[in-house]
């Protein structure tokens, strides 16, 4: 697919239930904290994201994340997921490694109350982080990117929910 004259690759469509099924989460339990995600299958035909956000025992985020192999050759300039949401703040993420605990390159957008917007995510303007922090680092390579991620870390806690039809990237 080409949207002026950007070449469009679907990496995941959620209309197929297995897509959903890859995903993992990794909450703050990781740190002693007790919020929870998960990413299931809607019979709609898309994938929510949703789960309990929780302060408590030091707590504050939940996330889930899933390889990725792009297409051959491609460099990613623009990220774009199709998103419903409950008009609060995500971060989509990407790492450039495929261990559990590395640099991962975040991006904040809102997710609109009851309807579905294509979200696009410019690759330049992804920030390095570890462990919630920003750190100094190189400029994320798009072409390494071997995981994606989403997260929710906004205020106040209690339940949330995404709802994604598919996530896609751009590229000359």
């Amino acid at each position: 697919m080409v949207a002026g004259g950007a070449v469009v690759h679907d990496l995941y469509r959620f209309d197929d239930p297995r897509a959903a099924a890859t995903w993992e989460a990794v909450d703050d339990r990781v740190m002693g904290g007790v919020s929870r995600s998960r990413v299931r299958h809607d019979p709609a035909g898309h994938a929510v994201f949703e789960g309990t956000l929780s302060l408590a025992q030091g707590g504050g985020f939940a996330s889930v994340r899933a390889d990725v192999a792009l297409p051959a050759g491609a460099a990613p300039t623009c990220w774009l997921l199709e998103v419903r949401g409950d008009g609060r703040r995500y971060k989509f993420t990407l790492r450039a490694s495929a261990t559990f605990d590395a640099v991962s390159w975040q991006a904040s957008f809102d997710a609109p109350i009851g309807e579905w917007r294509m979200v696009r995510l410019a690759t330049a303007d992804f920030i390095p982080t570890f462990r919630g922090r920003r750190v100094d680092a190189p400029p994320l390579d798009p072409a390494r990117v071997r995981t994606l991620g989403l997260m929710f870390a906004d205020r106040p806690a209690g339940p949330f929910a995404l709802a994604l039809r598919r996530v896609a990237i751009e590229s000359d």
